[in-house]
């Protein structure tokens, strides 16, 4: 009883050390966007003065950010897209059907997490440059739905394979057809994984630097990551409007967190029960 008493105060407080720890640099990130260059020198670990919002203004002034931001939504939207709906459907086909080569279908797939990507960058080059997808968003879409399939694959067929059958047999007794049953059957008690799969290849997608340095070289196709090196000067860096970039371009994973993470939590776990 005693042991009770004093051990939920202590999980509180280790916690709650974790959570401040977690957020500090989130919270200096935030602070720094709306100090001055100098400022940051001088107080680099302290609140600003006074809040304003120059850098900001300065930020969009200097650089095309919203363009640069637009481009990095929409690529990492479509590509998640499409991971879904290709994952969703392959991870399907192979958990309900099964043949002879199903298992090395699925481990065709999972292959795709154990090969880098990036040891093939040069043939990916002359392939996007053959099809003329350099300098376009569809290059980095390709590239983001390749790389997320498998881990996709993973997780959704998995899940697929702990759904009981029985709710398939009865919607198939009813004359609903496969698709059907994926859509109005499977898929709605499949949001804990299909949350996963959103955020985990969101993430990706949304802070990959890699491929649109290589791919995307017109100013207004370029993403964030790429597009907010050209703050950084020969001798010097403006960095109130550096971090006022990095404070908006992490916004929408900020949203993301806190409107999915119930979800990702959710399929988190039952992966890990079942």
């Amino acid at each position: 009883m005693k042991n009770s008493i004093w051990t939920r105060p202590l999980y509180y407080v280790i916690a709650f050390l974790f959570a401040s720890i977690s957020l500090y640099p989130i919270v200096l990130m935030i602070a720094s966007s709306f100090k001055s260059s100098s400022e940051i020198f001088i107080h680099p670990l302290a609140f600003p003065k006074s809040f304003s919002l120059e850098t900001y203004k300065t930020l969009l002034e200097q650089i095309p950010f919203m363009k640069y931001f637009y481009n990095s939504l929409i690529t990492s939207l479509i590509s998640v897209f499409l991971v879904l709906v290709t994952g969703s459907l392959a991870a399907f086909y192979i958990a309900r059907y099964k043949y002879k080569w199903n298992q090395a279908l699925f481990f065709f797939f999972l292959m795709g997490m154990m090969i880098p990507i990036k040891l093939g960058i040069v043939p990916l080059f002359m392939l996007m440059k053959n099809l003329n997808l350099t300098n376009s968003l569809w290059s980095l879409i390709f590239m983001y739905t390749a790389t997320g399939i498998p881990l996709s694959m993973l997780i959704l067929t998995g899940f697929f394979r702990t759904m009981p059958v029985e709710l398939e047999e009865a919607a198939r007794i009813d004359g609903a057809s496969d698709f059907r049953i994926l859509w109005n059957v499977v898929l709605p008690l499949m949001r804990p994984a299909l949350g996963t799969v959103f955020i985990i290849n969101f993430i990706q997608a949304w802070n990959d630097f890699f491929f649109p340095l290589i791919f995307i070289s017109n100013e207004t196709k370029k993403t964030i990551t790429v597009g907010m090196m050209s703050l950084f000067g020969e001798y010097s860096a403006d960095w109130g409007s550096l971090f006022a970039g990095l404070t908006l371009s992490s916004l929408p994973m900020i949203v993301l967190f806190f409107l999915a993470s119930k979800q990702f939590m959710e399929g988190i776990t039952a992966g890990a029960v079942k």
